[in-house]
C-alpha cells in the first residue's frame, strides 16, 4: 500500500509533536526534581538528539510542500524556525573556544540553549494543535473558563515541583499561589522571594503572563503564526476572545494585540533596568531578572514582585522614577485592547493623511469613526478616576504615608496610590499606614477596576459607567440613554446590571464565609481582602498569609470568578434559548 505525501505530513507532524512533548517533560522533570533520572550530561545530549530529530522533520515538512513557491510569506513562518534550530544546534554542536567561555560555561549555555529550545518548540505545537479545539463543539465561554482552570491545574503541579520551592509547600499554598498568578491578583499565602526558587518564580511569571493575555489569545497568535492560515471555524471561535467581529481583520487584530504587550513591556523592562542601583544587586542577572519579572508583572496588573515587602522594602522605596515606570505600564495594562486598537487605527489614518497630504499633495481626508461610544466611556471613566484617587490620596495621606516625601515623592506616590488600587497590587507605602478614608477610597477603585479586554479585572470602568449613565437617565425621565450623540442599546444595559448584581452577590457571600470561617479577623480586613480578591488587585492588610484553609479556598474561587467574569460563568452553564419568538403581556414592578 502506498502511503500518500499528504499521510507522511501528517506522521511527521505528529512525530514532532510527541518528540517534544518527550522534551518539554525531560526539561521540566529535570529542572523540578533535586535527584533526576539522568545526569547533566546524559540529560543535554537526549534533548539534542531530541531536536536533531524535530529539525529534520520541519525540514521534511518544508520541503514537501504543496506549492513550488517556498519563499512565500506563507512559508516565511516555518523557515524562521529552521534556520533558528539550525543556528542553536550548529552553535551547540560545534566546538566554539572563545576567551569568556570556560568548559563550565559553555556546558551551562548550551543546557541554558537547549533548554529553552526545546520549550519553545513545545509551545509552538501546542499551539498548532489548539487551532483544532472548536472542533470539540465547547462554547467560547466554557472554553475560555477551561483555558484558566487547566493553566491553574498546571501551574500548581509546577510549583510543587521539588526544585520549585524551599521547604515545604502545602496544596492549598500552590493552588492559591497558581490561582493568584493565573488570575492575575497578586494575593500571596507564600513569600514570593523567600519561599520559591528562581524556578518557581519563572513558573509564577509565565502564569501571569499567559493569564494577563489570556491563554486561548496567546497560544492561537503563534498557532496560526506558524501554521500560516485560519479556518472559518476558527475565526468564529476566535472572535468573542479578542472582540473583533470584521473577520478579515481577525489576526491583524491579534497581531496588534500580541505586538502592544510585548513591546510596552519591553520598554518597561528596559526604563526599569536602568532607574535600579547596582547596590541593591549582587550580580547583573539579578538585576536583569529583577526588570522583566516586575515589568511584566506591572503590564499584567498582577502585583508579584520579588521582594519580600514589596516595593516599599528599604531601597526601593524611596526610588520614584521606578514607582512612576510602573504606574504608567499599569495604566497602559489596565486600558483595554480595544481601546489601544481604536486609537492605533485613528493615530494611522491621521499620520497617513498628513504624509499624504505634505508629501503628495492630496487633499487631507475626514478621519473615520474608529473611536467608538465604548472607547470613549473607558477613557474619561479612567481619567475620571485616576483624577478622583489623586486628590483623594494627596489630602488624606497628608499626615500618614505622604509625611516626609520630598514634593516629588508625594506626587508620584499620590499617583501610583491612585493607580495600583486599579487591579494592579503593587504597594510602595506601609498598608497599615493608610488613612481610614484612604482604605474606603481604594475599595472602591479596586471594585471599580480596569477596563474591559485589559489585563485587569474589577467591574471594568464601562460597566460603572454605563450603570451611572442610566441612573441619571432614568432621574430625568429619559427612556433611553444616550451618550456622545449616541444611544446604548439596550442590551449593553441589562449586561451592566446583571454583572453589578452577581458582583454584589459574589463579594457579599465571600466577606460571609471568611467572617464565619475567621470571627476574629476585622470586617474593614476581611471586606478589603475580598474586594481585592473578586477585582484581582492583590493588595492586602496583611491577613492573608494567616488565613486557614476555608478561607483561602473562598478567596480561591473569589479570584477564579472575579477574573473570567461572573456573566461569563452564567452564560457557560446556562442553556441557550432557542426561540425566541413569542411575547407575554408586559406589566410594570414598583421600584423606588
Amino acid at each position: 500500500m502506498q502511503i500518500s505525501k499528504k499521510q507522511i505530513r501528517k506522521i511527521i507532524g505528529w512525530l514532532i509533536l510527541v518528540l517534544s512533548a518527550i522534551g518539554f517533560v525531560l526539561v521540566i522533570y529535570e529542572e523540578g526534581f533535586k535527584r533526576p533520572i539522568l545526569s547533566q550530561r546524559n540529560s543535554l545530549i537526549v534533548l539534542k538528539a531530541i531536536l536533531t530529530v524535530i529539525w529534520g522533520g520541519y525540514v521534511g515538512l518544508y520541503f514537501m510542500a504543496k506549492t513550488s513557491k517556498l519563499f512565500t510569506k506563507k512559508y516565511l513562518s516555518e523557515l524562521v524556525v529552521i534556520l533558528l534550530i539550525s543556528f542553536a544546534l550548529g552553535f551547540i554542536f560545534s566546538e566554539y573556544n572563545l576567551p569568556w567561555f570556560s568548559p563550565v560555561t559553555q556546558t551551562i549555555t548550551d543546557r541554558i540553549l537547549v533548554s529553552v529550545l526545546t520549550v519553545l518548540v513545545f509551545v509552538l505545537e501546542v499551539s498548532k494543535v489548539s487551532l483544532k479545539v472548536n472542533q470539540l463543539k465547547i462554547n467560547p465561554s466554557m472554553l475560555f473558563i477551561l483555558s484558566f482552570l487547566l493553566l491553574i491545574l498546571l501551574g500548581t503541579i509546577f510549583l510543587m515541583l521539588p526544585n520549585a520551592h524551599y521547604g515545604r509547600i502545602s496544596m492549598i499554598d500552590a493552588v492559591f499561589t497558581a490561582t493568584s498568578a493565573v488570575c492575575v491578583t497578586g494575593l500571596i499565602v507564600l513569600d514570593t522571594a523567600k519561599d520559591f526558587t528562581l524556578f518557581g518564580q519563572l513558573v509564577i511569571l509565565f502564569l501571569f503572563q499567559l493569564g494577563g493575555l489570556g491563554m486561548m489569545t496567546f497560544t492561537s497568535f503563534f498557532g496560526f503564526f506558524f501554521r500560516s492560515s485560519f479556518s472559518l471555524q476558527n475565526q468564529l471561535f476566535l472572535k468573542d476572545f479578542i472582540n473583533e467581529d470584521n473577520f478579515s481583520k481577525i489576526f491583524s487584530t491579534l497581531m496588534k494585540i500580541i505586538s502592544f504587550t510585548f513591546l510596552v513591556e519591553g520598554v518597561t523592562i528596559v526604563l526599569i533596568f536602568f532607574t535600579l542601583d547596582d547596590a541593591g544587586f549582587s550580580q547583573l542577572e539579578d538585576k536583569v531578572f529583577f526588570s522583566i519579572f516586575h515589568g511584566v508583572s506591572a503590564f499584567c496588573n498582577a502585583g508579584f514582585s520579588t521582594l519580600s515587602n514589596g516595593l516599599y522594602q528599604e531601597g526601593f522605596r524611596g526610588n520614584f522614577d521606578l514607582h512612576l515606570i510602573l504606574a504608567i505600564s499599569i495604566v497602559l495594562g489596565g486600558i483595554g485592547f480595544p481601546v489601544v486598537v481604536s486609537y492605533y487605527s485613528y493615530l494611522k489614518h491621521v499620520i497617513i493623511g498628513f504624509v499624504k497630504k505634505v508629501f503628495l499633495g492630496e487633499a487631507y481626508r475626514h478621519v473615520p469613526r474608529v473611536v467608538n461610544i465604548g472607547t470613549r466611556l473607558v477613557m474619561y471613566t479612567t481619567l475620571a478616576f485616576l483624577v478622583f484617587g489623586f486628590v483623594v490620596y494627596w489630602f488624606a495621606e497628608q499626615n500618614h504615608t505622604l509625611d516626609g516625601l520630598s514634593p516629588y515623592g508625594k506626587i508620584v506616590t499620590s499617583i501610583f496610590g491612585t493607580v495600583t488600587p486599579r487591579t494592579a497590587g503593587f504597594n510602595t507605602v506601609d498598608m497599615g499606614a493608610l488613612s481610614m478614608s484612604t482604605i474606603v477610597v481604594m475599595i472602591l477603585l479596586m471594585y471599580v477596576g480596569a477596563s474591559p479586554g485589559s489585563t485587569g479585572g474589577g467591574l471594568k470602568t464601562s460597566t460603572f459607567a454605563v450603570a451611572m449613565l442610566n441612573a441619571f437617565s432614568m432621574a430625568k425621565g429619559k427612556d433611553r440613554v444616550e451618550f456622545f450623540k449616541r444611544e446604548i442599546s439596550n442590551i449593553t444595559l441589562r449586561k451592566a446590571f446583571a454583572v453589578i448584581a452577581l458582583s454584589f452577590l459574589v463579594i457579599g457571600l465571600a466577606i460571609f464565609l471568611v467572617v464565619l470561617f475567621e470571627p476574629e479577623k476585622p470586617i474593614l480586613k476581611v471586606a478589603f481582602e475580598v474586594f481585592s480578591a473578586f477585582s484581582t488587585v492583590g493588595l492586602s492588610l496583611g491577613i492573608t498569609a494567616g488565613l486557614g484553609t476555608f478561607s483561602k479556598i473562598v478567596l480561591i474561587f473569589t479570584m477564579f470568578i472575579g477574573r473570567v467574569g461572573t456573566l461569563t460563568i452564567l452564560i457557560a452553564f446556562s442553556r441557550a434559548v432557542k426561540n425566541l419568538s413569542y411575547r407575554y403581556p408586559e406589566e410594570s414592578v414598583f421600584i423606588t
